[in-house]
This record gives C-alpha cells, sequence and structure tokens, in this order.
C-alpha cells in the first residue's frame, strides 16, 4: 500500500491512502511520530506517541498541531496491526511563517482581554449589587427610623393632651359684687362719703332682721 503526504506546513499535512478491501468495515490507523530511528525502533505500534482511529469508509486525512522544521513517520494501517515500511511515508514541517505566528499572537492577546474584560465585569456587577444593596439597607433603616420617631411624637403628643385640663371642666362661680353707694347725711348736716355694702353681708343682714320681726311677733301671743 502506496501512502502519500501532500499539503505539508508548519503544523499540518495531509494524509491520503488507497482503499483496503479488509478494512473497509472496520477503521484504519494512522500513527505518527517525530524524529523517528527505524534502526533503533523498527516499526512497532508501541514507539508511536500519536495514533487516530479513522472510518474505513475514509481515505484521506489532516495531521494537526505539528512541530515547525520536525522531521515526521507517519504510517497508515488496516486496523490495529503493525505497519510495515511500505505503509509508511517520512515528511518535513516547514518553518513557521510569520504573518500566521503574528495572527496566533493577535488571537492570543484578544483571548487574553476578552477573559479580563469579563472579569472585571463580573466584579464590577458583584460591587455595583454590593453598594445598591447598602443603600437599600440604609434607606429601609432611616425610614424605620423616621417611623419610629413619628409615633413617638404622636404619643406624646397624645399624653400631653390627656393631661391639659378641659376647657369645659366648671370653675368657681364668683357671685357679682354690687356696690350701692348712699349718702348719709349727718346730724350737722354734713355730707358722709359712700359706703358700698357685699351682697352677701346685705342678705345675712335681711335675715336676721326678718328672724328678729318673727320673734317680736311671737312675744306678744305668748303674753297674753
Amino acid at each position: 500500500m502506496v501512502i502519500s503526504v501532500q499539503n505539508v506546513t508548519a503544523n499540518t499535512a495531509m494524509v491520503i491512502w488507497p482503499t483496503i478491501p479488509s478494512c473497509v468495515d472496520s477503521f484504519y490507523s494512522i500513527m505518527y511520530q517525530s524524529n523517528w530511528n527505524t534502526m533503533m525502533s523498527g516499526y512497532s505500534r508501541e514507539h508511536f506517541q500519536m495514533q487516530e482511529r479513522i472510518p474505513g469508509s475514509r481515505t484521506l486525512y489532516v495531521v494537526e498541531n505539528l512541530t515547525p522544521l520536525t522531521t515526521y513517520i507517519l504510517c497508515v494501517t488496516c486496523q490495529s496491526a503493525n505497519p510495515s515500511s511500505d505503509q509508511c511515508k517520512i515528511f518535513h514541517t516547514l518553518a513557521q511563517d510569520p504573518s500566521s505566528v503574528n495572527s496566533k499572537k493577535k488571537d492570543l492577546a484578544l483571548g487574553i482581554w476578552l477573559t479580563s474584560s469579563i472579569i472585571l465585569l463580573i466584579i464590577a456587577c458583584i460591587l455595583l449589587y454590593g453598594c445598591l444593596h447598602i443603600w437599600w439597607r440604609k434607606r429601609q433603616e432611616r425610614a424605620r427610623a423616621q417611623n419610629v420617631e413619628s409615633n413617638d411624637m404622636d404619643k406624646r403628643q397624645a399624653w400631653a393632651k390627656d393631661e391639659k385640663p378641659d376647657e369645659n371642666d366648671e370653675k368657681p362661680s364668683l357671685l357679682p359684687v354690687k356696690e350701692e353707694k348712699r349718702e348719709e347725711a349727718s346730724t350737722d348736716g354734713s355730707h358722709v362719703a359712700p359706703t358700698t355694702k357685699d351682697p352677701l353681708t346685705v342678705e345675712e343682714t335681711n335675715s336676721l332682721t326678718h328672724n328678729d320681726h318673727e320673734e317680736v311677733a311671737i312675744q306678744p301671743t305668748e303674753v297674753n
């Protein structure tokens, strides 16, 4: 079986092989190794570091992740058999293209920048959430304190209102004092200063005078 390796680059190579009738219903094994030494290692499967299993319907495969400026040996066998010399091919990878290196560096830098931006955005969201949570808690505490202060003020006002005397409570009434001015003439014809009499004194005097008159009226009856 003659195989061919085409389109070799610094990191990839395409291998093509003819159809093997015994592998149509099975699979192909593709084995490759760098810096191969046939004199020391031979073609034993155990000495190949990289191996791939390809469906039996395919006759083409692209090997990737190769090292630039490196010599490789690649073998294709049916199923898991050890390869022979006519089933192997030696090829050399090319040097790395500067444009591709720059492109990889740009991709790497872009990936790092995107990752850093996402991390910073997450941190900013966490900080913003924390600030909003603290602000909301302080606002609730302030509103709660205002409510407590308002309730205390209402209680104090109600307590002061309960202790304030009612305006409708009866107050002790005072009898009006009437002044009666009477001018009495003295025996010598001169005028005497007017005197002021208290209604209570006048009423007591009148009551005493009325009682005296009753006693006087009763005494002649007893004598008779």
